[in-house]
Parts: C-alpha cells; sequence; structure tokens
C-alpha cells in the first residue's frame, strides 16, 4: 500500500452500524482495515459471522477481542468505536492517551454538559476530562476547519442528523425564533436504528406493518437537539421531538413544523442553497417534492424540502436520510475523509 493509506480499526463491529463500517472501510481506497473487534464474535472470521460481506472483506479477516490497553498498543492510528453509551468511553480513553484518533459513534461525547449526559441517559458521565478534546460533528454546519485537529470526534445521532440539517442554517440565520413547544419534530425510523438485539417488540411479526410511537415525552435525542440548536440560536431552543418506530429496516423520515413568521419558502431554500452549494451529499428538492427514504436508502445523501401552509401559518420543513450511512456509519467515514484532506465522498460513492 501507499503512503497514503491509514490503519483503521472498528470496535463494536457486530452491531448493524459496525457491519456497515465494516463494509465502507474494506472497500475504502485510502486505508486498511487493520482491525474488527467484537467481545461476542472474537476468534470467528468476519465473513462467516457477517455473510453479507463475503467476497467484500478480507477472507482471512477475523473478529478479535481486544481490551483497551491493547487496542491502545497497536498500529492502528484511527478507531471508530461503534459501541453503547458507557462503554465507549473505556476506550476512548486509553485511545486518545496513547495519541490515536477516535470517531465516536456512541452518545458519551455528544453532549458538552456532563449534568445533561447523567439526566437523559442515567448514569455520571463516564469521562468528562474528555469532553474538552472532543468536538460533537455535523460536516456540513462547520464554520472553520478547526475540529479536523481534535482528536475524538463525537458523531452525530441519527435522528438529530436529519433534524439539524434543515434546521441549524435557519436558526443561525436567523429565519426561525420558535417558540418553546412551537418548534414540532416528529420523526419515524426503520427498526435497524434499534440495535441488533433479540427482543420481543423487534421481532419482524411484532414489525411488520405496525408503527407506534415510544421514548415520549423525552428521547435521549432531546438533550442533543436542543444543545446545539441553543448555539445555533443564540438562546435556548425547546422543541416538541416525537420519535416513531416504522415497518423498514432503514430510513429516517423527519417532518418539522415551525410558525413561519413573515419567513417564505423562497428565504428558506435561499439559506439552504448557500450553505449546502459545495455539500456533496445534501439534496435540495424543489417545494412540494417530499424526500422519501428509500431515495436515500443504502447511501449518505440526505434529501431536505420547504412547504408554506397559508392556512396555520406554519412552514412544515421534511428531511430523509439512511439512518446507518448519513445518521451513523457513512457519516464518520465523511468525517474521516475531511480530517485526512481526501475528496469528501471517497469511499461514499
Amino acid at each position: 500500500m501507499g503512503t497514503s493509506h491509514i490503519h483503521v480499526g472498528i470496535i463494536g463491529a457486530s452491531g448493524y452500524t459496525g457491519e456497515e463500517l465494516v463494509r465502507l472501510l474494506a472497500q475504502h481506497p485510502k486505508v486498511k482495515l487493520s482491525a474488527v473487534c467484537s467481545r461476542s464474535l472474537a476468534g470467528k472470521k468476519v465473513s462467516d459471522e457477517l455473510p453479507r460481506l463475503r467476497g467484500v472483506v478480507d477472507p482471512a479477516l477475523t473478529f478479535t477481542g481486544s481490551s483497551p490497553e491493547e487496542c491502545a498498543k497497536s498500529s492502528v492510528e484511527v478507531w471508530f468505536l461503534a459501541l453503547p453509551h458507557g462503554v465507549a468511553a473505556e476506550y476512548a480513553r486509553p485511545l486518545i492517551a496513547a495519541g490515536k484518533r477516535v470517531l465516536d459513534l456512541s452518545a458519551d461525547f455528544r453532549l458538552r454538559s456532563p449534568e445533561l449526559y447523567q439526566k437523559y441517559y442515567g448514569q455520571p458521565h463516564p469521562a468528562p476530562e474528555l469532553i474538552a478534546q472532543s468536538r460533537y460533528v455535523i460536516p456540513e454546519l462547520e464554520l472553520n476547519d478547526a475540529w479536523k485537529k481534535v482528536p475524538l470526534i463525537a458523531c452525530p445521532g441519527c435522528y438529530p442528523t436529519s433534524i439539524q440539517l434543515p434546521i441549524t442554517p435557519l436558526l443561525r440565520a436567523g429565519l426561525i425564533k420558535p417558540e418553546p413547544g412551537r418548534l414540532v419534530i416528529n420523526s419515524l425510523s426503520g427498526v435497524s436504528g434499534a440495535g441488533k438485539k433479540a427482543e420481543v417488540a423487534y421481532l419482524f411479526c411484532e414489525r411488520d406493518g405496525s408503527a407506534k410511537a415510544y421514548g415520549l415525552p423525552n428521547h435521549r435525542h432531546i438533550a442533543e437537539i436542543e444543545e446545539n440548536f441553543a448555539a445555533a440560536a443564540g438562546q435556548p431552543v425547546v422543541v416538541q421531538f416525537n420519535p416513531h418506530l416504522a415497518p423498514m429496516h432503514r430510513g429516517i423520515a423527519t417532518t418539522i413544523t415551525v410558525p413561519a413568521a413573515g419567513v417564505t419558502v423562497a428565504q428558506v431554500e435561499a439559506v439552504w442553497q448557500a450553505v449546502y452549494k459545495k455539500s456533496p451529499f445534501v439534496q435540495l428538492l424543489r417545494s412540494g417534492d417530499f424526500p422519501d427514504t428509500a431515495h436515500v436508502a443504502n447511501s449518505n445523501h440526505a434529501a431536505l424540502s420547504v412547504v408554506a401552509d397559508a392556512r396555520t401559518g406554519n412552514l412544515v420543513i421534511t428531511s430523509a436520510i439512511d439512518n446507518l450511512l448519513k445518521g451513523a456509519g457513512g457519516q464518520a467515514v465523511q468525517i474521516l475523509n475531511l480530517i485526512q484532506g481526501w475528496e469528501e465522498t471517497e469511499g461514499l460513492r
């Protein structure tokens, strides 16, 4: 391999997001996937346990059960953590201490406030001393390149990505000044968003042909959404977030209702066009053409559109992403590309 290649590893590779990361990184032209870690699958071949990746990964590639200390001592330069919250920090601490770059797909470093973390995740923050060394990144919304030097990147949640891409630019521009509870977000997620686990609620017979709300009224992602919206608006922002589980494998469809307060569709679209004109993964649809999860599934794209409702005086904003790609693994690889100075779309076309 040429000198431009870097060695990367994945910890927590047996879940849906981990599997997508294995697929993307195994085919990425500028990285070598050197370590694939899973305590539950240690010693087993990746292509045997993830048959969808036969012909994609090296047939000899084997899961390892490496400890945080073993990972820190390895030659791997960049680690992706596809782990549950609380567990990711156990790996992040020694990896950062060893000078590794870490892209964390858990919730451990998405919040700047340890108090908020404890409130929404029900436990003390596992590594508060690392918060100052971390940065929450949605690439399209970064205002400068300072984040590329940060050792620990907190990759956003899937719901918050679908919500912030359309709304954050409007808050920054002052177009949206929502009153508490008047910014209403309804999101539907594919079942893969719940993770790979054997529970009755996620069996095919339970989910097929069935949709339901859950996590109301205080879903964990509210903290992430409101913290970042407040930073964008320069003042506290309170949202009504209503997540739903939908009978599909993957994808997130989000509908956001906010008072128009004299703001037109053309003004919203002008802000989006200015912000996203150089963003290869953001698709701006014409007003009245609504994003469809089927059109972004298995891609790193996000589709956005807006309509005005003259009857209610609201703007209705819609978006769609793939929860496992732009909402997780794909966005993490996009972040890696930008950190390394590669084409943003490398390995994601």
